[in-house]
């Protein structure tokens, strides 16, 4: 894996899940890494290996101390995953599957969720990040976002939100491109989360992801030094392990999905 030696590195919603993944992925590397979360309890698995914070992202107080925090101790952020997310919590309401309903039966909750704990969450600490990079005039924001910006996935709520996240990314990227200041989308595939595990009886898991490989991807593009030529862009984890020779922590090299396989 390539050396993160000395970067700093904040992973926002890393409790479990993708986000877990990608701090151990990050750790790995070299990289000084902070977590947060909203369980304490969640996040002790990073003891000895990275710093964890206490951090409800839809509250600003707490998003500014968190910052404020990595700047007191390190002086600076060169790496900010916008992972944490919210949209997924109670899918069965009363004993009924909701996600999949159309749109005007959804529980209004899910798309603020969506939007409070997604969107408006990365837009917060792009932020505050971005206050931290631009003058050192370097530094990577990484959206983790997903196909349903592209292509209707059976929820649209869901498709809403991912759009927008690439929206802002292509259009920070526009903003911070003159600062050196490097923003993508990162699309993960299938990935062996926890809540994924659950349901393993019912799926095709032959090509799927470990979280870990999800920071793997982003180890390996921030330690390109063309990295920045690709800001504003979406990137897909598969096609960055084939770009840069890395593999899952299983040895396998996952194939990267197209539209056309969501």
């Amino acid at each position: 894996m390539p050396g993160l030696n000395g970067k700093v590195v904040l992973v926002t919603g890393a409790s479990r899940g993708v986000g877990k993944g990608v701090a151990l992925g990050l750790i790995e590397a070299g990289a000084t890494v902070y977590i947060t979360g909203r369980s304490v309890a969640d996040l002790q698995y990073i003891a000895g290996k990275g710093t964890d914070i206490e951090c409800d992202h839809r509250n600003d107080e707490q998003v500014q101390s968190t910052f404020q925090r990595i700047a007191n101790e390190q002086g600076r952020l060169d790496i900010l995953v916008n992972n944490v997310w919210g949209g997924y919590e109670n899918m069965i309401e009363n004993g009924q599957f909701t996600w999949s309903r159309p749109f005007w039966k959804q529980p209004l909750w899910r798309w603020d969720a969506m939007f409070q704990a997604g969107v408006r969450a990365h837009y917060v600490a792009s932020q505050l990040a971005a206050g931290m990079m631009v003058p050192r005039r370097s530094g990577l924001i990484v959206n983790i976002s997903f196909w349903a910006a592209q292509k209707y996935v059976g929820n649209v709520a869901y498709g809403v939100s991912k759009a927008a996240t690439d929206k802002m990314t292509a259009d920070m990227s526009r903003e911070l491109r003159e600062h050196n200041v490097t923003v993508v989308s990162l699309y993960p595939g299938l990935v062996r989360t926890g809540k994924v595990m659950q349901a393993a009886e019912w799926l095709n898991l032959t090509n799927s992801e470990s979280p870990q490989f999800i920071g793997r991807a982003i180890a390996a593009f921030a330690a390109d030094p063309r990295s920045m030529e690709r800001t504003g862009s979406v990137l897909v984890a598969a096609r960055l392990a084939q770009e840069y020779g890395f593999t899952d922590i299983d040895g396998k090299t996952p194939k990267p999905l197209t539209i056309n396989d969501v």
